[in-house]
Order: structure tokens, then sequence, then C-alpha cells
């Protein structure tokens, strides 16, 4: 059962509501200067920037296999913790540079920087999406980053509870709710028809992200 959702979700296109496709994700102003990262967040926060622009340096060019795990690994290092914890609130985007100024954050924050990481590394936009997914074992609602050359192949999915990049068809205790990246929404039903989600203003959240990100705003908890 499991497999026919994501065979529906991840290979049979169910385009209900065309977005605004962004350029490139990162401007000239997205990334801080080290001394204002280091200020905000410490010499650790700071680093660990670093190391993620040296990150996309190093896998820049390299095939598409090798800058996913790279990036996979690469984020889930860092430590998942509740955004109420983090941030005070109950639901926070942090930007890549916010993420990890903190060292931590919860599932979207992991999926939004593996995202846009691989975006500027030059995976194109329509081999990916994020996923807001069901996670059985705790009956909680979760991201998750998936990635498929061609939408009529099975994805596979970066996660940071399974950490391993798999086919979606094995993650059984993965559900589909909907997914999005920087150009379309889709949604699922049990069905598997198409479902309109309404209005693209319901991902204000995200719109809002993509802005933060390519002004370099950051804040701190």
């Amino acid at each position: 059962m499991m497999m026919g959702r994501w065979c529906r979700w991840g290979v049979t296109v169910l385009l209900v509501v065309a977005l605004p496709a962004p350029g490139g994700m990162l401007s000239s102003a997205s990334i801080p200067a080290p001394a204002a990262i280091a200020s905000q967040y410490g010499a650790d926060g700071a680093a660990r920037v670093q190391r993620w622009q040296a990150l996309i340096t190093r896998l820049r060019g390299q095939p598409v296999a090798v800058q996913l795990a790279g990036v996979n690994d690469f984020f889930n290092q860092l430590a998942f913790v509740d955004d109420i914890d983090v941030w005070h609130m109950e639901d926070y985007w942090a930007t890549p540079v916010e993420f990890l100024g903190v060292g931590r954050g919860d599932c979207e924050e992991f999926a939004l920087a593996k995202y846009l990481t691989l975006r500027e590394l030059g995976v194109p936009d329509e081999q990916m999406r994020l996923h807001y997914v069901k996670y059985v074992p705790y009956d909680q609602f979760h991201m998750v980053l998936s990635w498929a050359a061609d939408p009529r192949q099975m994805p596979v999915i970066l996660d940071n509870i399974d950490k391993r990049i798999v086919p979606a068809a094995s993650r059984r205790d993965l559900v589909p709710i909907y997914s999005f990246n920087g150009s379309s929404l889709w949604t699922a039903t049990a069905s598997g028809q198409e479902a309109p989600v309404g209005d693209a203003s319901r991902l204000s959240r995200w719109e809002k992200w993509q802005m933060r990100v390519r002004n370099g705003v950051t804040h701190t908890p």
C-alpha cells in the first residue's frame, strides 16, 4: 500500500498549482560576512557556515549521487531539536545560515537546507520535491526531500531520521501528504486522485523563507 502511495505521488505527476520559480537560491547578499556570523552565532556557528561553503565548492561538478550523499551526510551531523526549544515558537523555518549558526533544528531545517544546497550545486529544481509526510512510528508530521532524475522514476529520500538515501517505496514509515519545490505544488489523496490545494498563499512561509535566504536575513533565538 505504501508503495502505491509513493508511485502515485512520486512518479505520476499530480500538478495542481503553479508557483513562481525562483532563480538562483543564493545571491551576493545571502551569506553575511564571517565576522558578522561569528558576532551573531559565535565562532562555532561561523565555522559551520564556512564548512558548508567549502562543501559546495568541493561537490560542484561531481556526479549527482556524490552530491546527494555529501549534502545528506553533512546536514545530518547537526542536532535535531524542536523549534519551540530553539526559536521559542511552534514553527519557524530557519535559513541554512541560521540553521548552521545555531547548529540545531527540526525536520524543515534539514530538508530545506539540503534542497537549497543541491540547487546551488546545479541539481535541477524539477528533480526535487520537499515532501510533507506523516511519520508513522510517532504519528507526527515530518518533512523530507526527494530526488528523481526523471518524474517517471521512483524518487529517493533524503531524511534526518533514517539517514540512508533509499527509494521512497522502501520508506513504509512515511505517508505522503503534499509536496512542493521552487515552481510547483502537488497533493495526493487516499484514492490517488488529483486534489486542488487552493491558493498558493497557503505556502506563504515558503515564499518568505526564499526571500529571507536571498536577502541574507538572519535571526538569533
